[in-house]
């Protein structure tokens, strides 16, 4: 696919084939390449933060400031701005590279965070906290610059591709479910503040270790391929987006309602273990997946995998109707498990779509649709369980936004490819 979009991939020396033994191994053989265990590393300890920032400003905040209104509003802020600033961010990190321009977002995004420490201490008004939580919004997006490295690496191998965007996203997936472990047991076994701190130290050793990976990056998308249409000016990428925004509502919503679930059930110490489980099975499911052929059809595979979610998001809804807390855990293990194949299969299309010298820029949108269904579907969810109470039926939040996520699919996949 990548072979043929532009001179700024073609131009690179092609990969040296993998060596014999990693070739039953799909993994073995996407890692036998030079440079893609540093900057997997590298990534993966620049990502765990970000499973880390939230939770931490939220105990932070509330621990300090007492008022969870208030920590949730300066973290909603914070979603909105990187909304915004995040395409831009990833449109320099196309244009200029990502050791050039990834670095000084990244320094700019821990200011923020080491600013918003030094106003919880000091006492600072309402409104520095603020400020100082939209700063951080400059922070790159390091699983869309991995993924755009491995679509440099892996332009002439569709499996290989596929099976490096399935373990990015079971990356993706351990992150989220460790860096709010992490981060709750830093900020109450140590100081408010710990779990900010630990993100920050984390964030640019990981970083730097990510940039210095050098022979894996991929060149800088300068002159022609800018000249081209925007990703979202691309035929089919609005309606992609429409879909990551419906699943994105259905992570938001899942996440609030199991929280006042468990709170509801007397486990509210328990609520972070039940989430994880969710994230465990996507994870699991990431890496399996990974080792199966590529689509021919990203669009009717995505459809499948979004209509395997909506059905399998009836699970929680159904045992915490009847059932106590362990056997929600079980649920949620099941009902993650369409979620990386989803994500896997949404991004390989976002990079379908999108020109090969603005891959980061069209994988942040994808992200940016995500952000913004996770805030409507927290908010949501959070509606239903005050409406609707503890004891289960808020499940139907979830549940409707993959029923419309699933729609959202099927239209896309009915309608003509582009070319």
């Amino acid at each position: 696919m990548y072979a043929v979009h532009g001179s700024t991939l073609v131009a690179a020396h092609p990969a040296p084939p993998p060596p014999r033994e990693s070739r039953r191994n799909p993994y073995a053989r996407v890692f036998a390449r030079p440079g893609t265990v540093g900057f997997t590393l590298g990534g993966l300890l620049a990502r765990l933060p970000m499973g880390m920032f939230t939770v931490s400003a939220v105990l932070m905040l509330a621990g300090e400031r007492g008022s969870y209104a208030l920590a949730g509003s300066v973290t909603a802020t914070g979603l909105a701005a990187t909304a915004l600033a995040g395409p831009l961010v990833a449109r320099l990190v196309d244009r200029y590279g990502q050791a050039r321009a990834a670095l000084p977002a990244t320094l700019l995004a821990l200011l923020g965070s080491l600013a918003l420490v030094v106003c919880v201490r000091t006492h600072a008004p309402d409104w520095t906290l603020f400020a100082a939580y939209a700063a951080t919004a400059t922070t790159p997006n390091t699983g869309g610059m991995a993924r755009a490295r491995w679509a440099h690496l892996l332009r002439g191998d569709p499996a290989a591709r596929h099976t490096a965007n399935s373990f990015e996203q079971a990356a993706d997936e351990l992150c989220f479910m460790l860096g709010p472990v992490l981060a709750t047991f830093l900020c109450t076994a140590l100081f408010p503040e710990a779990g900010t701190l630990a993100g920050c130290g984390l964030l640019l050793a990981g970083t730097l270790l990510f940039l210095a990976q050098r022979s894996t990056e991929p060149p800088p998308g300068r002159g022609h391929a800018h000249a081209g249409p925007a990703p979202l000016r691309q035929p089919g990428m609005p309606a992609l987006l429409l879909v990551f925004l419906a699943t994105g509502a259905v992570f938001g919503a899942l996440e609030v309602v199991t929280l006042a679930h468990a709170d509801g059930e007397g486990h509210r110490a328990a609520a972070g273990a039940v989430l994880a489980c969710q994230a465990a099975g996507s994870a699991l499911a990431g890496l399996a997946f990974g080792a199966l052929p590529a689509a021919r059809s990203d669009r009717h595979r995505l459809a499948g995998c979004v209509a395997a979610m909506a059905v399998l998001m009836s699970l929680p809804l159904l045992v915490s109707l009847t059932a106590p807390l362990p056997l929600l855990a079980a649920a949620l293990l099941v009902a993650g498990m369409a979620t990386a194949p989803t994500m896997v299969t949404g991004m390989a299309l976002v990079q379908r779509l999108t020109p090969a010298g603005r891959l980061n820029e069209g994988m942040t949108l994808a992200v940016t649709a995500l952000l913004g269904g996770i805030a409507a579907g927290s908010a949501a969810g959070g509606w239903a369980t005050e409406a609707l109470g503890s004891a289960g039926w808020a499940y139907t939040v979830p549940l409707a936004a993959a029923a419309c996520a699933a729609a959202l699919a099927t239209l896309l996949a009915a309608r003509p490819s582009p070319g």
